[in-house]
């Protein structure tokens, strides 16, 4: 029964991305960007299911089961950023394709400034690349963990039925057949996290019950990690900023971006804003609060894979109908996020790297497959966490493209030269930062901005120096 309601909801979802096919023009304009006609309310609930990934299911509720309390800080922090980030760069982006007439985000940072930066393109073009598909990978093992852990299945096999799925409407309709399924699996992802949430609070007595039971854990309740490599007031303030940069991280993940840039009408940003933001607030937490409520139920879990604390906890507590709904919300998420990898590493290889660039429907579909294939090779011979897979491709891609883009939003001109330094300086920061362990304490990402920002401002100021002479 579990197997039969998993597998019709994902039915409905390869047939909403088949029938996206109808509507495809045949052209890269289409397949990569939806012509730019995309309605406000689709950009908003394609975008918060972008963002809210495998990692969301599988990640954050691992996170959350595993620290208790103080991960609320990523759900403060990655919604206040993003909100904030939104407020100086989408509407600003979202012009600039159409000034551009660029369907790729790195196509559109190299022509910003009126200029068609060639070297910065193809830097661009790498770094996509190389860290979307690790993050593309990431999605597929969550995918390979949920049906391991609910069906007791090969990790691979769940793998391999994502990145199978999503090859297929990718395939058929572009980023249309991406954005009309992450609108259906946004709902269901809801949907899935509030029946959860509800029956365990209910099967654990209720929620006077609850809390006394999470009170009884120790450190559980604490604000923030007792661990903080920086003592005192100051650790707290700048664990808690470093999620804010977090979510500001938004605005340098393609994949998200790229929905954004196929808004219809710059003019509508405000209203995909509001279904964005309504849809993040609730969903993150629902999530968070399935993570402590897994900690109740599955105390033993700890010492195997917190990871799998959402899987585990649906088979223990649900009948085998709403099982098959939670398992489906898991693979709506790795499945959102995944497809929108998938495309954005496409574009970049087809319309940013190649010389010569590919134009017809054939070679587009060829190079989505093939990005599918290698992204799947990763996924199968990978060992690190989710999480952690995801936090690095995330950190990595905002150190490069934010500071960037904040700079090309408050309106400076940037050389190309000056434009590449700010994204390697700040993916060098952020590694090394990482390297040094920091990242446990601080968001690697917090210093890869501030170095790409200061890197701008350092050119400038030694410009304007040597002019002055």
């Amino acid at each position: 029964m579990v197997v039969a309601s998993f597998m019709a909801f994902l039915l409905v979802f390869l047939a909403i991305g088949i029938a996206s096919a109808f509507k495809s023009r045949g052209t890269k304009a289409d397949y990569y960007l939806a012509s730019g006609n995309v309605a406000p309310w689709l950009v908003g609930l394609s975008a918060v299911a972008t963002n809210n990934s495998g990692y969301m299911f599988i990640g954050v509720i691992g996170f959350t089961y595993a620290v208790g309390l103080s991960a609320v800080w990523l759900m403060i922090g990655w919604i206040g950023g993003d909100f904030i980030a939104s407020f100086y760069i989408h509407r600003e982006l979202r012009i600039s394709t159409g000034r551009t007439r660029e369907v790729t985000f790195a196509g559109v940072l190299s022509r910003w400034n009126g200029h068609d930066y060639r070297v910065l393109r193809i830097v661009a073009a790498l770094i996509t690349l190389a860290f979307l598909g690790a993050y593309a990978a990431a999605q597929l093992s969550a995918g390979g963990k949920a049906l391991q852990a609910m069906f007791d299945w090969d990790p691979q096999t769940g793998t391999l039925l994502v990145a199978g799925t999503v090859a297929i409407y990718c395939l058929a309709g572009g980023i249309r057949a991406s954005i009309w399924t992450d609108a259906a699996q946004s709902m269901v992802m809801v949907s899935a996290m509030a029946v959860l949430f509800y029956v365990a609070v209910a099967a654990a007595g209720g929620p006077a019950a609850t809390w006394q039971q999470i009170s009884g854990i120790p450190g559980y309740l604490n604000w923030f990690p007792d661990d903080l490599i920086i003592p005192g007031i100051s650790g707290p303030i700048l664990f808690a900023v470093g999620w804010l940069f977090a979510g500001f991280s938004v605005v340098g993940q393609p994949h998200i971006m790229v929905r954004f840039m196929a808004l219809d009408d710059p003019s509508h940003l405000a209203r995909a804003r509001t279904y964005y933001y309504s849809y993040f607030v609730v969903f993150y937490l629902l999530a968070t609060g399935v993570g402590v409520m897994a900690r109740i139920h599955l105390p033993e879990l700890g010492a195997l894979d917190p990871e799998l604390a959402l899987p585990e906890m649906a088979q223990k507590l649900l009948p085998p109908a709403l099982t098959g709904l939670v398992m489906a919300g898991i693979f709506a998420a790795t499945m959102s996020t995944a497809d929108s990898l998938v495309l954005a590493c496409s574009s970049a290889l087809t319309h940013d790297l190649i010389p010569q660039r590919l134009e017809k429907s054939w070679q587009l579909k060829g190079a989505t497959l093939l990005v599918t294939l290698l992204a799947l090779g990763i996924a199968l011979n990978g060992t690190q966490s989710v999480f952690a897979l995801v936090i690095l491709a995330w950190s990595t891609l905002a150190s490069a493209f934010a500071p960037l883009l904040l700079i090309y939003a408050m309106k400076k001109r940037v050389s190309e030269k000056t434009a590449i330094a700010m994204m390697l300086i700040g993916v060098l920061v952020a590694f090394i930062w990482r390297y040094l362990g920091l990242h446990n304490d601080i968001y690697e990402g917090m210093p890869g901005i501030l170095a790409g920002v200061a890197t701008y401002y350092l050119v400038s100021w030694r410009a304007g120096t040597s002019t002055i002479k």
